[in-house]
């Protein structure tokens, strides 16, 4: 089922509404049509014990005035174009620089601060929320017009699936993922230090002090980045690795081995304590892992009013390789007309 309510308006008056979806498994989310905005994801553990196991606010001006760009929708660029500063076709494009000199997720008013339109499905077993937003050639300085299509379903397994559609005029560029901040135990429950996550990657990319990929990739054999069998993500916190000193945690692309772009599973996070796990399943080339370091304690509080803090959340934000319009040997991101960028990412939840 999909309930919906009013949950705030924007300074224009548009109505911002929160829609909850769900049905008989253990999870029920509730989304934003304001950023398509992932608010809550309530999941039971092992006792049957609901919590809500994502960051966010309890307010619209929360979700206006923090940082962090906590459960929202990240496009048309997902993670950092360096420079802002990329060319298509011959044709040099500048994008609003808002990281330091970079440009990050989608410029100075990405997709994560619009209003997009909302279409029901509302079924007792599986229901979806189909967000669509139209993005004018010329937003934010990338060309061709974007039609966006963005499929949240709740399935009756306990998954969360984001199916993630795009078609347009003009030779553009897009990468798109969500940016979910996720601590098993619960939002409110401490660090996230103790929770297991393992990952289908053997190598990371190589990045400059502004986290921009310098063109290299790194094994992760042998360094605190390597979660093939699973360990705690706090483990490699306190190391001394390079990177690791430097960024004071995860937030690096990690780089699925194998890749074939089937929907598969590529990772999960363990909370050994709830018995919560999920599993990403996706059919995207990477992942970017975040551990909320640069999270500031003085913005606005979380739900409940609990203060935010370092090391709250771990975000798992699939994508293809960053930067990749400035690094030919990459992934690409590039979208011209008659083509369709289509792509699913599932957070199958369990415990």
């Amino acid at each position: 089922m999909i309930k919906k309510e009013l949950f705030g308006k924007l300074p224009c008056g548009c109505e911002v509404n929160a829609y909850t979806l769900s049905n008989d498994s253990i999870v029920s989310v509730c989304i934003l049509n304001y950023g398509g905005i992932l608010k809550n994801i309530w999941v039971k553990d092992k006792n049957g014990v609901a919590a809500d196991v994502i960051c966010g606010f309890d307010t619209l001006d929360g979700y206006l005035t923090a940082g962090g760009y906590q459960g929202a929708l990240i496009g048309r660029i997902g993670n950092r174009i360096a420079k802002g500063r990329f060319t298509l076709e011959g044709k040099e494009y500048q994008i609003f620089q808002n990281d330091g000199q970079n440009s990050l997720h989608g410029g100075k008013v990405g997709f994560n601060a619009k209003i997009w339109d909302v279409e029901e499905k509302d079924c007792c077993e599986n229901p979806s929320l189909v967000l669509t937003y139209v993005s004018q050639d010329g937003e934010e300085n990338y060309p061709g017009t974007l039609s966006v299509k963005v499929t949240y379903t709740l399935t009756k397994c306990g998954a969360l699936s984001i199916h993630y559609e795009a078609t347009t005029d003009k030779t553009t560029i897009v990468n798109m993922t969500n940016h979910a901040y996720y601590n098993l135990s619960g939002f409110d429950s401490g660090v996230i230090d103790d929770q297991i996550l393992q990952l289908d990657c053997d190598r990371i990319n190589s990045l400059d002090n502004e986290l921009i990929p310098d063109g290299k990739f790194i094994d992760v054999t042998g360094t605190p980045y390597d979660f093939r069998a699973g360990k705690p993500i706090g483990e490699g916190f306190a190391s001394d690795y390079p990177m690791m000193k430097e960024f004071g945690g995860y937030d690096n692309n990690f780089v699925f081995s194998a890749y074939n772009g089937q929907l598969r599973p590529r990772g999960s996070v363990t909370d050994p304590k709830s018995g919560r796990k999920v599993t990403l399943w996706t059919d995207q080339p990477c992942v970017q892992i975040y551990t909320a370091n640069m999270i500031n304690p003085d913005d606005v509080p979380f739900k409940g009013g609990v203060k935010q803090y370092k090391h709250c959340a771990v975000c798992l934000e699939t994508q293809c390789i960053p930067d990749a319009v400035n690094h030919p040997e990459f992934t690409s991101t590039v979208l011209k007309p008659g083509e369709k960028y289509d792509t699913t990412t599932v957070y199958k939840f369990s415990n």
